[in-house]
């Protein structure tokens, strides 16, 4: 019986000068030897393969020979074949593989692919005032834009409101401000809620930033039952590696499983969570990494959802996913693949999902924040369009591509549409849109994919008995091994056994381009705003709606989602409102990480 069922037949393959008919695995093995010996060997005495710090991901191994390694420090074979993938192989192709939009997914949730439906493309966006990102936003929908995707500043991330002692510095800057409802109504002052989706990166005032959304659409007079989009939403990254959390871990997740609970009910279509890996591989994590810790994230939250007394199939559909791409092209293809066929495994295995879209791992993916360089910006280009077009090759539901200038600072709006038009161009010029999963069957890809889910689940394992992934964050866990492989990757650049373009080799001095600036000014604009505010609302509306809020933060079993909508429509800040549950929940410090 052929190993590979879907080359049985009249499929041949060629190794050196020696063609075969596919399903003799011995004549395969003895081809490559003859390869090895006749051809490979000779060409290695005349040209041997090339040295330590010649290029991106070589060094040697013990015995002096070059050493290929992925950029996750996984060693890369020379050649693969058939024989580098399971004996059973072709006998059980339903279990590595299936078919598209059939378990276990490794070749895509959706049938036809993007054949039907592209993918939807995103931009991150959000800088200075709700007034100047309303007017980007509005651009980069004209400019063929499907979704939107918000960025908020780091007091609004920190719940802290643009008059604050520590927000002084920070208003507007890497992201939109945000205080209270009449922001938000600006942001999206003539766009229609019900027909763009909207994504939106909150952590700890996530279900402020939600209810304050959800009271827009409201006023725009959408049904909540048509809105859709996604609420980050993940606070266990934070603990893990963006550190840009209130509260202590329980009482977040608490809150977490609150938009869980009331999406479910009233906002059907709305993700309410985006379980992140991207911002786990911006610190520095390996992909494995990236992988097992994201859905292993995702376990947590089911498993606290369960507890809440929620069915799984009430919910999962709902979860989604956010990751990071690379510039290790095959890896990040693996990685994704990998990755639905591993949640499928853990819905229907641990948690026994009925509903199949309970068992879909869909993501949302962004090019790789960390893999910009100041030094000859506009490198920057070429990278995101790999990373981009990996994404798609994995099978991505929604994609962002970064400006070429944002390591420098937030894009301008050239930067940001030439991001855009590089996934336009990779949609409607480059072909790969037409395939399902078109690098399927690639012995390397299938090897780096069944690589990547053993990974995982090794990973899995070691987090299962720690007693999950809130009790591995309190051990520091999950922050060691991410520190390490940081530590690890930044030691290869320096040793220049990973070779970064224009940074460690072939670097050259050019001029800066030009970048946005944001001034002061916004947090002058900010602050004035919010005095009239505090003036012309009812402030006695405001202290009722913040008292009952904190009441049933008191209580396990009351759902505080119904009591933030009443906060924000009485146009209470988002200041006011995290401070209202600091009171009940304390704050939380991260001891240090040995």
């Amino acid at each position: 019986m052929p190993r590979h069922g879907r080359l049985a037949g009249n499929t041949v393959v060629s190794i050196g000068y020696e063609v075969l008919r596919m399903g003799d695995s011995r004549k395969i093995s003895e081809a490559r030897q003859r390869w090895e010996e006749q051809t490979l060997q000779p060409a290695l005495n005349k040209a041997p393969e090339r040295p330590i710090g010649a290029v991106s991901g070589v060094n040697l191994d013990e015995n002096g020979r070059a050493r290929f390694t992925t950029i996750s420090g996984v060693q890369v074979e020379r050649l693969y074949t058939e024989d580098d993938l399971p004996e059973d192989w072709a006998s059980e192709q339903e279990k590595y593989l299936g078919q598209p939009g059939q378990p276990p997914y490794t070749r895509g949730i959706h049938e036809a692919g993007y054949r039907g439906k592209l993918w939807t493309m995103r931009q991150f966006s959000g800088f200075a005032s709700p007034e100047e990102t309303n007017e980007r936003y509005k651009y980069l929908l004209a400019q063929g834009g499907s979704g939107l995707s918000v960025a908020f500043d780091l007091p609004t991330l920190m719940g802290r409101d643009s008059d604050d002692a520590e927000s002084e510095g920070e208003v507007g800057k890497c992201g939109v401000a945000i205080d209270s409802l009449d922001d938000m109504e600006t942001l999206f002052q003539g766009i229609n809620l019900e027909q763009t989706t909207v994504s939106m990166t909150i952590n700890s005032p996530a279900n402020v930033i939600w209810a304050m959304y959800l009271a827009v659409a409201e006023k725009q007079g959408a049904d909540w039952r048509k809105i859709s989009g996604t609420l980050q939403n993940d606070i266990l990254k934070e603990y893990i590696a963006q550190k840009e959390y209130i509260y202590p871990p329980a009482p977040s997740m608490r809150l977490v499983v609150d938009t869980f609970e009331f999406g479910a009910r009233h906002v059907p279509r709305f993700n309410p969570i985006s379980i992140s890996g991207y911002h786990i591989r911006e610190a520095g994590s390996t992909a494995q990494q990236e992988l097992a810790f994201t859905l292993y994230d995702g376990i947590e939250y089911v498993e606290w959802a369960l507890r809440r007394g929620l069915a799984v199939d009430d919910f999962a559909p709902r979860l989604s996913f956010f990751f990071n791409s690379h510039n290790d092209f095959f890896e990040e293809i693996s990685k994704f693949r990998a990755g639905r066929k591993v949640w499928y495994r853990v819905m229907t295995e641990r948690f026994g999902a009925k509903n199949p879209r309970s068992t879909w791992m869909r993501f949302h993916t962004q090019t790789a924040g960390v893999s910009l360089t100041a030094q000859q910006p506009k490198n920057n280009i070429a990278r995101v369009a790999i990373q981009a077009l990996a994404a798609v090759l994995g099978g991505t539901q929604s994609l962002h591509t970064d400006a070429y200038d944002e390591a420098l600072a937030l894009p301008t709006e050239d930067a940001a549409r030439i991001a855009l038009r590089t996934q336009q161009i990779l949609a409607y010029e480059s072909g790969v849109a037409d395939v399902v999963d078109p690098l399927g069957g690639s012995y390397f890809v299938e090897r780096l994919t069944l690589d990547m889910e053993k990974a995982a689940f090794t990973y899995f394992e070691k987090l299962d008995s720690m007693g999950g992934m809130v009790r591995a964050i309190e051990q520091g866990f999950p922050q060691r091994e991410i520190a390490e492989a940081s530590y690890t990757y930044q030691r290869a650049v320096e040793a220049r056994e990973k070779i970064i373009v224009g940074v460690n080799e072939y670097a050259m001095e050019e001029p800066q381009p030009p970048i946005l600036y944001i001034d002061e000014s916004v947090r002058d604009s900010q602050i004035a705003k919010l005095k009239n505010l505090r003036r012309e609302r009812s402030n006695e509306s405001v202290a009722r709606a913040l008292l009952a809020l904190g009441r049933a933060a008191e209580k396990e079993s009351e759902n505080t989602m119904p009591y933030l909508l009443e906060c924000v429509k009485a146009y209470a800040t988002v200041g006011e409102i995290c401070n209202a549950l600091r009171k009940v929940y304390g704050t939380y410090e991260e001891g240090s990480v040995a």
